[in-house]
């Protein structure tokens, strides 16, 4: 049986940092057999760093939440260069753009994303991308980075529009998928998991937000990412087993540093 991955979710989050084991005993009971917790604050990346210790089948990453942009805005390349080095870091971010709440200037979440940008090419991990209610300021800056030279990343927990994804996918990157594909409301979102090729999808939970259904309502954990999978498997006409077995696959290409552990 293909084991599942929860390609992010937030282990230090309340809700899941108070029941570690449990979370833990949950996702392997329901065929999820790798985890990625993704940092959202530099400051406190070594809590998160401690968390991938603990645990020989998850892993991090190294980043700055564009809601945090306005909390350590000197961060540089550099650092994040550094702290990527453990072997346990497989992806810079999350980082990108969130135009809807605008908790910090959206002038500082561009500069911080795009050294985040630098950092990936820099280490050739891949960047992990948050993009809400900016699609064409995305597609700009992904455009014209990359027009720097590539760097490998994921959009995702996917909200946006068709242009966005299908920018991205021009460029390489995968499209990651929660919780919001089984969401009443979300027809534009699966229109775009309906038409991303089967070698481009990811899966994850986002947890502790964003319970798919039938779990909606309840704290998200890595468990429920099985159902996440089921909703991909029925709209692309694929069984379950195969679902998790081609985003499985596509995860260890894009976070190969995770397959060589």
């Amino acid at each position: 049986m293909s084991l599942l991955v929860d390609s992010h979710c937030h282990l230090d989050f309340p809700g899941l940092q108070e029941d570690l084991d449990g979370v833990m005993a949950r996702a392997t009971a329901a065929g999820v057999g790798t985890m990625v917790t993704i940092c959202t604050r530099v400051d406190r990346f070594h809590d998160i760093l401690a968390i991938a210790d603990r645990f020989d089948n998850v892993f991090c990453s190294v980043g700055l939440h564009p809601h945090d942009a306005a909390s350590e805005p000197d961060l540089t390349t550099a650092h994040l260069v550094e702290l990527a080095a453990h072997e346990k870091v497989i992806g810079i971010g999350e980082t990108g753009l969130d135009f809807h709440y605008d908790h910090s200037p959206r002038a500082l979440q561009a500069e911080l994303f795009r050294r985040h940008i630098a950092a990936a090419r820099q280490t050739g991990l891949p960047l992990i991308v948050h993009s809400r209610a900016a699609d064409a300021e995305m597609i700009a800056i992904l455009q014209d980075e990359w027009a720097k030279g590539p760097f490998p990343g994921v959009l995702h927990c996917f909200s946006s529009g068709t242009d966005l994804a299908r920018a991205a996918l021009a460029l390489g990157f995968y499209i990651s998928f929660s919780g919001i594909v089984t969401f009443n409301k979300a027809d534009e979102v699966r229109a775009v998991a309906a038409e991303t090729p089967l070698d481009r999808l990811l899966v994850e939970t986002d947890a502790p937000y964003l319970a798919p259904v039938p779990h909606r309502g309840k704290t998200n954990e890595p468990a429920f990412v099985a159902s996440t999978a089921a909703k991909l498997a029925g709209l692309r006409g694929v069984s379950s087993a195969e679902m998790a077995a081609l985003t499985s696959a596509n995860f260890f290409r894009l976070f190969a540093a995770a397959g060589n552990q």
